[in-house]
């Protein structure tokens, strides 16, 4: 508390992230910081029920059970300053179901902090780099939102010719400040859409510094009146964005267990099972790392996101891409994901599968040659989040590694989601129908 109040902060903001990944938070009075450290906060465990509408989802363990609490301890081992609001540091937070003293299951840091234990118990450390592109929208006089910098062809780029006001350079001076491990962006494929890389690191640091990069994104934007979108797809007349996931293991030595010069490849037979696995687990994985009604809009042939099981070298038609480094480099990409996806339940699922496949001693099919989209060359993935749903709920191996109360959850919350859209009249059906009908 003296460090802090010498740096001039006198509030710290607890923050924990939500079923979707959404931050959820409380600002703390620098001298109550004790109190919160010894009683934790209070909130409602239907936050994790809670649809981005405000809806509570009728979720086993929130309304049917009177809306109880769950309790946030700040941890101040993450703690961070702020650097766009003077005064705030800003710490993550543990979350305890008071009744039992256990992680609440729908937490999802605890759920990636379980699937890590299974892989110590197997010498593996898993090691991440996350990858996660946006869109930068603009208000429009109607209340709307419209495409910020929307000239076509700049795509892989950075200066004025694709950001006219400069955005990303400006936002990347404030995520580095931030110490979360941003190391560069460039302007993306379609206009107004930005990637910003972080280092690889291990996967709880990477999680963590993924969700904080997404809330960080969001909050610059609002304090220059636009929004920073990271929904699957949002504009009809664009691509989707993606978050990919480079994963490796460290083996009990530290050295990476994926590379194997005399191996198939170059890769060792724990990368190899592990990319069985991903594959032998990608429906279900889709309901995790392709969680909303949009997602499937951003999958299809020839949109460099995925459509089939498959894996490939250095390939990115791929879902699964082999990067051509190898030793210390010697890594998986899964590009199935997209940047809607919860970086804790993205980065949890994709480890879990590649664990089973690394215990089942699985092997892969032979590797995708040339361009792909060819559905008669692998199996599609789910084309709607109600059949990667039904896939996860099948996956029962993949259940159990996950939990069978969060799996539960998760899966009543979103075939609400699911149930709602499906009730929803879109603009789309009143265009189509409502002037011929």
């Amino acid at each position: 508390m003296e460090r802090l109040a010498a740096d001039g902060i006198d509030v710290v903001r607890v923050t924990y992230p939500d079923l979707i990944g959404t931050d959820r938070a409380r600002d703390v009075l620098l001298a109550e910081l004790p109190r919160a450290m010894e009683h934790g906060l209070a909130f409602c465990r239907a936050v994790y029920h809670t649809s981005p509408q405000g809806d509570v989802v009728p979720v086993s363990g929130g309304l049917d059970a009177g809306l109880p609490d769950i309790c946030v301890r700040p941890d101040l081992d993450t703690l961070l300053p702020l650097p766009w609001e003077p005064g705030v540091a800003t710490c993550l937070g543990e979350v305890l179901d008071p009744a039992t003293g256990a992680p609440a299951p729908e937490s999802p840091r605890d759920l990636l902090q379980a699937v890590l234990a299974r892989c110590a118990e197997h010498g593996l450390r898993p090691v991440v780099g996350p990858e996660l592109e946006y869109f930068l929208c603009e208000p429009t006089p109607d209340g709307g939102w419209r495409r910020y910098a929307t000239d076509p062809g700049v795509v892989y780029t950075a200066g004025l010719r694709a950001d006219p006001d400069n955005h990303l350079l400006r936002t990347l001076r404030q995520v580095r400040d931030l110490n979360i491990g941003v190391l560069s962006g460039n302007h993306e494929f379609d206009g107004g859409q930005f990637e910003i890389n972080l280092v690889h690191s291990e996967a709880m640091s990477a999680a963590d510094r993924a969700f904080r990069f997404k809330a960080a994104i969001k909050e610059l934007a609002r304090k220059e009146g636009r929004l920073a979108t990271f929904m699957a797809k949002p504009f009809n007349d664009a691509g989707g964005s993606g978050f990919h996931l480079h994963l490796s293991c460290d083996d009990t030595e530290g050295r990476n267990a994926f590379d194997d010069p005399s191996g198939a490849h170059g890769l060792s037979a724990t990368a190899r099972h592990a990319v069985a696995g991903v594959l032998a687990h990608a429906p279900a994985l889709a309901a995790l790392l392709n969680p909303t009604v949009n997602s499937y809009k951003r999958f299809g042939p020839d949109t460099l996101a995925p459509w089939l099981i498959d894996w490939g070298l250095d390939n990115r038609s791929a879902m699964v891409r082999i990067p051509p480094e190898r030793g210390a480099g010697a890594r998986l990409e899964l590009r199935l994901g997209d940047a809607g996806a919860n970086p804790y339940l993205a980065i949890a699922g994709t480890i879990a599968a590649a664990l089973l496949g690394v215990v089942a001693a699985e092997e892969p099919p032979a590797p995708l040659e040339g361009y792909g989209y060819d559905p008669a060359r692998s199996a599609t993935l789910p084309g709607t989040l109600s059949e990667a749903l039904d896939a996860l709920e099948a996956d029962a191996v993949l259940a159990e590694v996950l939990g069978k109360d969060f799996t539960a959850s998760f899966l009543a919350y979103k075939r609400n989601e699911v149930e709602r859209f499906q009730r929803h009249v879109t603009d789309w059906e009143f265009t189509e129908y409502a002037y011929h009908l």
